[in-house]
C-alpha cells in the first residue's frame, strides 16, 4: 500500500464515526415537526407577455393562460395557484388557447406569440389535448411560425379554426386562415391573399357556428430593434355564412384603408358580430 493510500484510509476511518453520528441526528426529527411544510410556487408567476387565456364553460374554478415565452399554466382553485403543463413541448411561445365548448377535456394552443414587436418569439405549429392538458399531441401548421387566433366550433370539438399570421421577417406561403374538420388530422387553407398577408383573427357565432369572421393583417419586421414594423392595406374583415368554405369583405360602415381588426362577438340575440377593435380607429358594428 502507497503513502497516499495509507493516508486516504486514515481519514476515512477517522471521519466514519462523525459522519454516522451526524446521519443518526438527522434521522431524529420527528415527522411531526415538518409535515405541514408545503411547497409553494415562487416565480416566475409568467414568462413575459400573456398573449392567451380562456376558461371552460361550466366549470368555474378552471382557467388556462399561455405566456408569450412561458408555456401554457393551468388553474383549478379559481386562478389562486397555477401549474406549468406544458413543458415538455419543444417551444414555449403561445398565441392561442381553446377549450371545446361541447368537451372541456378537448384543449387546442396555437404556438408562436403572433404579435408584431421588436422582440418576438415564435412557434411550431398547433397542439391538442385530450385529457385536459395532461398530455399533447403536435397537429401540423409547424412552418407557420405565428398563430394568434384559434375557434372551436360550440357542437363540434373537431372542427376548428387556426389564424396563422406567418413568419414575422419575410414572406411565408403558410399565411391565411385554416379548417380543420377532423381535429387537426389535416388543415385546409380556406381564407388567404399572398405570402405578404397573414391571418389575424378568427371567430365563430356562438348562436350559428356556420357564420364565421376572420381579419387578415399585412405586416413585415424588419430585422432591427426599434420602429421595425411595416403595415399595409392589404388585409381586413371577412365574413362566412357557410361554415368557412366562401368569404366576402366587409366594408360598409367601415373606416377605409384599414390595417388590423380583432374580432369578438356579444352574447345578444343579433346573430352578427361587432368588430371590437378597428386600429388606429374607435369600435365599430357592422351587422
Amino acid at each position: 500500500m502507497s503513502r497516499f493510500s495509507r493516508f486516504l484510509l486514515l481519514v476515512l476511518v477517522t471521519l466514519f464515526p462523525t459522519l454516522r453520528s451526524n446521519l443518526v441526528r438527522a434521522q431524529q426529527f420527528p415527522e411531526s415537526t415538518y409535515q405541514e411544510l408545503r411547497w409553494r410556487m415562487i416565480g416566475p408567476p409568467r414568462g413575459g407577455r400573456t398573449r392567451a387565456a380562456c376558461g371552460v364553460p361550466g366549470q368555474p374554478n378552471v382557467f388556462y393562460m399561455g405566456a408569450v415565452n412561458g408555456g401554457v399554466w393551468k388553474s383549478d382553485d379559481f386562478g389562486r395557484t397555477w401549474t406549468p403543463i406544458f413543458d415538455g413541448q419543444p417551444t414555449q411561445s403561445i398565441g392561442a388557447i381553446a377549450v371545446a365548448p361541447s368537451d372541456p377535456n378537448i384543449i387546442y394552443v396555437a404556438s408562436g406569440e403572433g404579435l408584431a414587436r421588436p422582440d418576438l418569439s415564435i412557434g411550431d405549429g398547433i397542439y391538442k389535448s385530450t385529457d385536459a392538458g395532461k398530455t399533447w399531441t403536435h397537429l401540423g401548421l409547424r412552418n407557420t411560425q405565428g398563430i394568434p387566433a384559434l375557434a372551436v366550433d360550440p357542437r363540434n370539438p373537431n372542427r376548428v379554426f387556426a389564424a396563422a399570421l406567418g413568419h414575422p421577417y419575410g414572406a411565408n406561403e403558410e399565411r391565411g386562415i385554416y379548417l380543420s374538420t377532423d381535429g387537426g388530422q389535416n388543415w385546409q387553407k380556406v381564407l388567404s391573399k399572398d405570402a405578404n398577408v397573414g391571418g389575424s383573427d378568427v371567430e365563430i357565432d356562438p348562436s350559428n357556428p356556420d357564420i364565421v369572421y376572420a381579419s387578415l393583417w399585412e405586416v413585415r419586421l424588419g430585422p432591427w430593434e426599434d420602429g421595425n414594423q411595416y403595415s399595409g392595406t392589404g388585409g381586413g374583415v371577412f365574413k362566412s355564412t357557410d361554415g368557412g368554405k366562401t368569404w366576402r369583405t366587409l366594408t360598409n360602415g367601415l373606416p377605409k384603408g384599414i390595417i388590423q381588426v380583432d374580432v369578438g362577438h356579444e352574447r345578444t340575440k343579433c346573430r352578427d358580430l361587432p368588430l371590437r377593435r378597428c386600429r388606429g380607429k374607435l369600435d365599430s358594428n357592422h351587422h
